[in-house]
């Protein structure tokens, strides 16, 4: 499978299967997807070659001889036109034995603030506030530790509602987890996710030492953040939070944090947003579609899609030319390893939940993740008797690209994964369906994520 497009001046050829990524010329761009049924069907050289010309193409005919040359060396390479090897391993991947190495511990089912578009319902989830005890968190990595088999580095994100409030309950399970390292030969890794509202010089050194990351919620421009991040009372957050998160970003010197927002229908022109945070100093900054129905008034719709591709290419666009100025920043979601990259297992199930990520809730509750938690039909078992329901696992295990069946054909699917078991749930019922809005503006971003790779390499 192949994928050709163009953007910011840039034709680009991928390779599905093999991953590979070619900037080419508009010959070759013309020629790859014409040559592509022949070369499948064996053709020989001249045979393709007068095929070619048959087409009339505006090139020299020694032009055109020398770019076929150049399409059959990659196709011959493993670069062009491979087949998929994957879809043969899929059976063996499915039936893998599987083991816990991440847990969201649900610190405080509980905020101060009281966000519009908060699928947690202010900290709620569908159900009662609530404060994890120690004696509960406890339990949660007792768990992690006794169903991670051979596996060390283990990861523990403190989420809510909002975690600072259970702030003594994270300081003592960060001192109770690196007390079990040692002696089950495990590392852990801690992160949090907070508002910052809490946050303190007294917080900040502890999370300096213990978290491997943090995230900071902000939407962006004072209006978009205000207008949808309001405390109770209706007043706005962004004044008081930015000057702690610059503290944060600055005492972490600018690495294993993000600033992490969410734009809605209300704001459209979110890179505005993005680039409002690069220019508050942030380098680490992640801005990400609500994901809601369209009963909602600031649900993204489908008549917003164009507006929203043409902004992710904006954004693109006066990356580059920030990075080449040398006042670069980080984006999530244009983060992309072309060489290396995740293994086969995460390129074909993506994040992993229900199987080797589970969220906890306050009251020691396993769900596959966090977006699940307090729909019953997902409560999977408890920290004191671990998985119940296993066959909630086996169904998650079972979650991969060649099991959705819009996946099959996309050309993004070994970078996304299949997206989000929660949010394909949510729209269609079906763990193995597809959020059509969320696959339109993935695919947008991993296109531009290439075309970067491909200006900031010449």
């Amino acid at each position: 499978m192949i994928h050709c497009y163009q953007s910011n001046g840039y034709s680009i050829v991928m390779d599905v299967n093999s991953g590979a990524v070619h900037v080419v010329d508009d010959l070759v761009y013309q020629l790859v997807p014409l040559l592509e049924p022949l070369v499948k069907e064996k053709k020989d050289k001249g045979e393709i070659l007068d095929y070619v010309k048959a087409q009339s193409l505006p090139y020299a005919e020694e032009e055109i001889a020398e770019a076929v040359e150049e399409i059959l060396l990659l196709a011959q390479e493993g670069q062009l036109y491979t087949e998929d090897i994957y879809e043969n391993y899929i059976d063996s991947f499915k039936n893998r034995e599987t083991v816990v190495k991440a847990l969201c511990l649900h610190i405080a089912h509980d905020c101060n603030l009281a966000c519009k578009y908060c699928f947690a319902e202010e900290g709620e989830y569908h159900g009662r506030r609530a404060i994890m005890s120690y004696e509960v968190g406890k339990k949660a990595l007792d768990f992690l530790v006794a169903n991670s088999g051979n596996r060390t580095n283990l990861e523990v994100d403190f989420f809510g509602g909002e975690p600072l409030m259970n702030w003594e309950v994270v300081k003592q399970l960060v001192a109770y987890g690196r007390s079990l390292e040692e002696e089950h030969h495990k590392k852990f890794r801690f992160t949090i996710t907070t508002n910052g509202v809490l946050l303190n010089d007294e917080i900040l050194e502890f999370v300096n030492k213990e978290m491997g990351n943090v995230v900071l919620s902000i939407d962006g421009r004072k209006e978009v953040h205000d207008r949808m991040r309001p405390h109770r009372g209706g007043q706005g957050s962004y004044d008081e939070i930015v000057p702690k998160f610059k503290k944060v970003a600055e005492s972490r010197g600018q690495m294993n944090y993000y600033v992490r927002g969410t734009y809605t229908h209300y704001n459209t022109d979110f890179a505005k947003d993005v680039l409002h945070l690069a220019d508050l100093g942030f380098k680490q900054i992640s801005v990400e579609p609500v994901v809601a129905p369209d009963t909602e008034d600031y649900a993204i719709r489908e008549e917003d899609l164009p507006q929203l591709l043409a902004q992710y290419d904006e954004l693109a666009e006066e990356m580059i030319k920030r990075r080449k100025e040398g006042n670069g920043f980080n984006f999530f979601h244009f983060m992309i390893d072309l060489e290396g990259g995740p293994c086969v297992a995460k390129r074909l199930s993506g994040c992993g939940s229900g199987t080797e990520y589970l969220a906890v809730t306050p009251w020691g509750d396993l769900y596959p993740c966090h977006q699940f938690v307090g729909n019953e039909d997902f409560l999977m078992g408890n920290v004191d008797e671990g998985v119940l329901r296993t066959d909630i696992r086996d169904e998650f295990k079972q979650c991969n690209v060649y099991a959705k069946e819009k996946c099959k054909d996309c050309f993004a699917k070994f970078y996304c994964s299949g997206g989000c078991a929660a949010n394909s749930y949510n729209f269609t019922g079906n763990v193995n369906g597809s959020y059509d809005i969320g696959c339109e503006l993935q695919r947008k971003r991993i296109e531009c994520a290439i075309m970067i790779k491909a200006a900031l390499s010449e």
